[in-house]
């Protein structure tokens, strides 16, 4: 099995996307003219959402197969390893962005968007898609035409500005009429909800620094006790969950995708004892990391 070389996923800026950073492609054409084979897993350093409006099939995202079906739209975020399972079937859009070109700052200016961006992308702990009706994909396809127009006028007086407005616009009506499995409403109005969105935005920036619950309380600010309770109200599941998730994610993309060793693994997500990281790796797999590379090798 060919290895994905994942040594450039965590730039801040991408370079695969030109000019200003946004692109607009069709399926099933972008295939034919894709530098890669989507059908064989890739990752990429830039965001991208894919629009299915026609077709069914799977479409597998970090480990996980999930059916294809009209109406489906996945949000994928840099360093995601996905492939396609026939790309002949499929009909839609998908729209890609260079992280500074969706990234938000901390002001609280900014809070409906960040929002957005972190109910629509790095869901890693649910399903990274929303299933939208006929009547939301009529609302969203002017959307994509004025998004296609601007994307090709890199340069022009605003364009940028336009570009992040339509890009809002489109993410609020996904996410006020498209349906997803997340067994909570989080609510940017609530102060403890937007402790939630924070401490993931947190987590996602510092996770292979960040281990524990009372280092992310202290970062933000709180005690531990806000945040866990923050975080409970939010999703039913613990910090800590959290935490050891994303790096256990981050750990087995690295371990199947990579030629690293392990040792230098452990080290890249800050373990400085690659005996405890082995250890970590077996409690919330069950596997030993070399046992998983060779497993999941065998089944490709």
């Amino acid at each position: 099995m060919s290895e994905i070389n994942l040594s450039h996923i965590y730039q801040t800026v991408c370079n695969a996307p030109g000019g200003n950073g946004f692109r607009v492609e069709h399926m099933p054409e972008l295939f034919a003219t894709s530098d890669i084979d989507d059908c064989m897993a890739h990752v990429h350093s830039f965001y991208e959402i894919l629009w299915f409006q026609d077709g069914e099939g799977i479409h597998t995202v970090d480990f996980v197969d999930y059916k294809v079906v009209p109406g489906t739209i996945f949000f994928l975020s840099p360093g995601q390893i996905h492939h396609f399972d026939c790309k002949d079937n499929y009909r839609g859009v998908a729209i890609k962005m260079c992280t500074d070109l969706i990234k938000v700052s901390n002001s609280s200016t900014n809070i409906s968007r960040l929002f957005l961006e972190y109910n629509a992308f790095h869901t890693y702990e649910g399903t990274p898609y929303y299933i939208i009706d006929e009547p939301t994909s009529k609302l969203l396809q002017p959307l994509i035409h004025e998004m296609e127009l601007e994307a090709e006028r890199n340069g022009e007086l605003g364009n940028i500005d336009i570009l992040k407005s339509l890009l809002t616009i489109f993410l609020a009506k996904i996410e006020r009429y498209g349906k997803h499995e997340a067994e909570q409403t989080v609510d940017y109005r609530k102060p403890s909800h937007l402790l939630f969105i924070r401490f993931r935005q947190l987590l996602e920036q510092e996770y292979k620094q960040l281990h524990t619950v009372q280092e992310y309380a202290n970062r933000l600010n709180v005690s531990v006790r806000s945040l866990s309770n923050s975080v409970n109200e939010c999703s039913g599941k613990s910090p800590l969950i959290f935490i050891n998730n994303r790096i256990i994610l981050e750990a087995k993309r690295l371990v199947l995708y990579s030629d690293l060793m392990i040792k230098e693994i452990a080290y890249m997500l800050g373990y400085d004892d690659p005996s405890y990281f082995v250890k970590h790796f077996k409690r919330h797999t069950g596997y030993l990391p070399s046992d998983f590379r060779e497993m999941e090798r065998y089944k490709k």
